[in-house]
């Protein structure tokens, strides 16, 4: 079983990959800190549920789609 901050990681990592954005790009777009991004991405920081909405916006997604693809990771 995935730990929910490492599958959440993942899932973002593969948005950001799909819009084609870094993540100084996405942080930006979210109004948060690079190194924060980075830190959700391995699984090191788990964001609140306001920080989540920012990055699913950036991301052109929703937070229940992230959301979903996280719950999928943690049942494989």
């Amino acid at each position: 079983m995935t730990d929910i901050n490492e599958a959440l990681g993942q899932v973002l990592v593969k948005y950001r990959t799909l819009a084609k954005i870094s993540q100084e790009e996405l942080a930006d777009r979210a109004g948060i800190h690079r190194t924060y991004v980075s830190q959700i991405e391995r699984g090191l920081k788990s964001p609140t549920l306001s920080v989540l909405f920012q990055i699913s916006r950036a991301l052109n997604t929703t937070a229940s789609v992230l959301i979903a693809e996280v719950e999928q990771a943690l049942i494989k």
